[in-house]
């Protein structure tokens, strides 16, 4: 339950009541002249029409729009252009702001609202270009059909604009208007297109990796940089796909030779030294030795890494600038999905879940829909529900009449930075001197006058360096071959992105939303090239219907180097290998991995390895990423599913509920026992320790263990290594005293200076996730390891030198932490009063004035799981406790019967601020109950309190 808030009812008795107290707290906060402004009338009048009927220009007949108690809209149309028409009629009804502040963001227009402070924002999403990248989409690459729902999707939104503005739309345009004299625009086919580029931006792979490891290398030896990067567990934790191999061109999964075939699978846990998941070009994927990318010899020699660490921190800051519409700049978001075979499910056709986890929003990112054909024919030819995206038409994620889908991010490495030396005349590439292309970009800024930048492009991408003094200095004594091009003034960075490169991944939405085979589901994984992510099925054929998995998207086949750090831009060697004309290779469609029916009878994807890399029978020969998730929450749910189906042989629909809020804590499991024989003096640690005996592991809401154990852990990874981080890598704030060693790193007699950390509260680290389990879980053994020493904290508390004497020290640190936060009675503490959800609008619920946060922002909310848990519910160990990212949505799609599967969202259908259906979802979802999800005509009209029909 929340701390401070119930769930809004249901039903609208009473909203009246609500809005008339709102206006006198607002009268009370913002003044008499605010309060008049922001009445009854201010808050209710974008609320959108929801029975009756209206008129939209552009229909050719009929469409109903039929919402349950929770607002959740099914749509019933006799054609695809007034089905889209309609969806996007809709979206505007309850998601205008949403969609008006997105496409802004996109095409780096921010500042067009929000004025001044978000120039350096848009100056960066201009480099990178992701609204003309969506135009030669739109222009060139997507098909005629999708092109023509887009249409029509623009058309309903704009059917919708007609004759609106301010409050009209929603308290945030009239808050816009009221002080900018803002006017929304018309929406357009691209700007639905140009959405795909931010959700391809939040889930771009490893490039948080790669600026980490070059910032490390300041303080830490690559030695010490391999241990905080450890290789996958393949001994311990299964990847996706186990057995199979590239065969002729194609991939086999194990027991097949090639085309869909039904594959048998394998039980086994996986095999594997662990050494690394693919090929790469070096001595293993996982080993990072900064000379194999070109970059130095001696990567840790003091004062050449300066003009490297300049760039990559001022690259990070600006990072951390950029609005996170999925999650903070791609750190920590992963999801979970399974499928079980209807041999093992109690309907007798397979079970599928997802849950993606992404960035907690207000209102959430997803949105609940069905878009139905009144008779599926070839001019209407959907029938489909699920997941939508405010601002782009189509369902995501969910299940049509045939088949159901889940996505979860795959992690492959699609982006790298490139080192480039820059002359007056252009940049250096293999000796030579080519020009740059350049565009003008002109910012217009809201209340001032506009701003142009120019946009410099090599031929590994846009110059993101030209958008910060700190990066304009790059390469002063940036670590480099001895081979490198004189250094000039500087290196500058560019960023090669496959998102970068015209795609077709709107036309997989459509293909997926039609799809009635694994053939038509394969067939659209092809065209989803961005983001890269895994896709499971599941469809209800035959006796027991059938189960599938397919990693689709554009993975680079790079030259020398394996994207793990910056690389020379000016060396060809390090180029992606060039492709069909002139674009960059990519593997091969048929050559990703896919599996059909395994023998085991179920599929994890949990951001785990997708394949073991490496050469030898039954390993991989690409090179899709050496920055997997370690797979502790992939594990956790392929032991729930074997147990299982050894315990009663069968699954029902609440046990994969049940399964999605797995609290278990595998790091608990670990130090716990540990923690537990360390000798304690203090009485008052003592006690708290006492708290993990017979603790079962399992992070519960109500759980004091739970939240001495996170709070251990929190000290453990601070005292180990968050102090031996450099600050470009530590939370913003977070002081200590340091030596000056610019003179050398050995100067013992160097002057001590305070230094603070630079890095946001979200990306700070270490961050405590899965990587930082297998980081700990390996040098447990060690206990004399260097990473336990300490310094002495002050006369009465010695350093340290072996791993009991930290973990004791993390203890006590651990128990006055939670007394300040908590109180001194441990009978008191709970792991939810520490861990809590904020749900924050992100554009003026988190910058805009104070009682405008108070009326747009929900809770908190209590809540269990943690970071690398089934149900996750991040955190930033480094930042503090606070949730940072949630399972987005939660969904249980039974093929058996359609109408009895179940669905979530973390917020609600609406985006308007206090209608009944803001976050009427939220306090189920954080008790980890699910909704009925009707989908039939009949389960529908049942489910049924409002029809609004929609008429030419």
């Amino acid at each position: 339950m929340p701390a401070n808030e119930t769930a809004p009812p249901v039903k609208k008795k009473g909203r009246r009541a609500r809005l008339i107290v709102l206006v006198l707290v607002l009268a009370l906060f913002a003044g008499l002249g605010y309060g008049a402004y922001w009445g009854v009338d201010s808050v209710r009048a974008s609320f959108p029409q929801t029975t009756g009927s209206l008129r939209v220009p552009g229909l050719t007949g009929t469409v109903d729009v039929k919402r349950d108690a929770h607002g959740i809209p099914q749509l019933y149309a006799d054609n695809d252009e007034d089905l889209f028409r309609a969806q996007g009629f809709v979206h505007a009804q309850d998601r205008f702001w949403e969609m008006d502040v997105r496409r802004h963001m996109t095409s780096g227009r921010l500042s067009e609202m929000f004025g001044s402070g978000q120039v350096e924002t848009d100056a960066f999403l201009r480099t990178l270009g992701w609204r003309q990248v969506a135009e030669v989409e739109y222009e060139k690459k997507l098909s005629e059909e999708t092109k023509k729902n887009l249409r029509s999707y623009a058309d309903g939104v704009n059917a919708y604009l007609k004759g609106k503005s301010g409050k009209d739309l929603s308290v945030e345009h009239a808050a816009l208007k009221l002080s900018d004299d803002y006017q929304p625009e018309q929406w357009s086919p691209v700007d639905s297109v140009a959405w795909l580029k931010a959700m391809a931006w939040d889930l771009r792979g490893n490039m948080q990796d790669e600026i980490d490891r070059a910032l490390m290398s300041s303080t830490l030896s690559q030695a010490q940089i391999d241990e905080l990067y450890p290789p996958y567990p393949f001994d311990r934790n299964r990847p996706v796909v186990e057995g199979g191999k590239v065969e002729g061109g194609k991939y086999a999964p194990q027991g097949t030779t090639g085309g869909t075939g039904t594959g048998t699978g394998s039980t086994g846990s996986g095999t594997g030294s662990g050494t690394g998941t693919g090929t790469g070009t070096g001595s293993g994927a996982n080993g990072s030795s900064a000379s194999r990318t070109g970059l130095a010899d001696n990567a840790t020699a003091q004062g050449a890494t300066v003009g490297l660490q300049t760039q990559m921190a001022a690259l990070a800051e600006t990072l951390d600038q950029i609005p996170a519409i999925l999650g903070p700049n791609g750190s920590g978001i992963g999801s979970n999905s399974w499928v079980v075979s209807g041999k093992y499910t109690t309907t007798g056709k397979p079970l599928l879940a997802n849950d993606p986890h992404l960035s907690p929003q207000l209102p959430s990112v997803w949105y609940q829909m069905g878009l139905h054909c009144r008779t599926v024919s070839a001019q209407c030819q959907y029938d489909v529900a699920g997941y939508t995206f405010s601002g782009m038409p189509g369902v995501v994620i969910g299940h049509n009449t045939d088949i159901a889908w889940g996505m979860t991010n795959l992690g492959a490495d699609v982006t790298d930075l490139y080192l480039e030396q820059v002359k007056p005349e252009g940049y250096v590439y293999d000796n030579r001197v080519l020009p740059f292309a350049t565009r003008e970009e002109e910012i217009k800024i809201a209340g001032a006058k506009s701003k142009k930048i120019t946009v410099r492009t090599t031929n590994n991408g846009p110059l993101i360096s030209d958008r910060s003094d700190e990066l304009g200095t790059v390469g002063a004594r940036a670590p480099v071959a001895s081979s490198a091009p004189d250094r000039g003034p500087g290196y500058a960075v560019a960023l090669r992105w496959t998102a970068l490169d015209p795609g077709k991944s709107m036309d997989a939405v459509f293909k997926l939303d039609k799809a009635k085979t694994f053939e038509d589901f394969r067939k659209a994984a092809a065209d989803f090239e961005v983001p890269s992510q895994n896709l499971i099925y599941a469809d209800n054929k035959g006796l027991n219907g059938n189960i599938g998995y397919q990693a689709p998207g554009r993975i680079p086949v790079r030259g020398a180097g394996d994207g793990r750090m910056p690389a020379p831009g000016w060396d060809s060697k390090y180029a992606w290998k060039g492709g069909k004309d002139g674009n960059a290779g990519y593997i091969p469609q048929n050559e990703l991995p896919w599996d059909h029916n395994p023998s085991r009878g179920f599929i994890v994807t949990a951001n785990q390895a997708v394949v073991e890399g490496g050469t030898g029978a039954g390993k991989y020969p690409g090179l899709l990423t050496t920055d997997w998730g370690y797979g502790a929450r992939s594990q956790r749910i392929n032991d729930l599913i074997e147990a299982k189906i050894k315990d009663s042989g069968k699954i029902s629909t609440d046990d994969m509920r049940a399964m999605q809020m797995d609290n278990s804590s595998e790091i608990a499991a670990l130090l716990t026992p540990m923690l537990a024989k360390i000798d304690v003096k203090d009485p008052d640690v003592r006690s708290a320790q006492k708290l993990l005996e017979g603790w079962n592991y399992t992070q519960e809401p109500d759980s004091a263990a739970a939240a001495y154990f996170n709070a251990v852990w929190r000290n453990i990874l601070k005292l180990a290594f968050g102090d031996k981080m450099p600050k470009e890598l530590r939370i913003e704030g977070s002081c200590m005293n340091v030596h000056d060693q610019t003179s050398g790193p050995n100067d013992d007699l160097a002057e001590v200076v305070r230094e603070c950390g630079m890095r946001d509260s979200d990306s700070a680290q270490p961050d405590g996730g899965d990587r930082w389990f297998e980081v700990v879980r390996r040098l447990v053994k060690d206990e004399k390891s260097p990473w336990w020493a300490a310094p002495k904290k002050n006369l009465t508390v010695p350093a340290t030198t072996t791993r009991d004497e930290l973990f004791a020290r993390a203890m006590e640190d651990a128990r006055w932490e939670l007394t300040a936060k908590l109180g001194k009675d441990q009978s008191t503490w709970s792991w939810g009063r520490l861990h809590q959800l904020t749900l924050k609008n992100q554009t003026i619920g988190t910058e805009g004035p104070g009682f405008m946060q108070w009326l747009l922002n929900r809770g908190p909310w209590n809540v269990g799981g943690g970071e690398a848990t089934v149900n996750a519910t991040g955190w930033n160990a480094a930042g503090g406790y606070g949730v940072t990212w949630v399972p987005s949505m939660r969904m249980v799609v039974n093929l058996n019967d359609l109408d009895k599967s179940r669905w979530i969202n973390l917020t609600g259908a609406s985006g308007h601020t206090y209608h009944s259906n803001y976050t009427d979802q939220t306090t189920m979802w954080a008790k980890g109950e699910l909704l009925e999800w009707p989908f039939g005509k009949e389960a529908v009209d049942k489910a049924t309190v409002d029809t609004l029909t929609l008429k030419p």
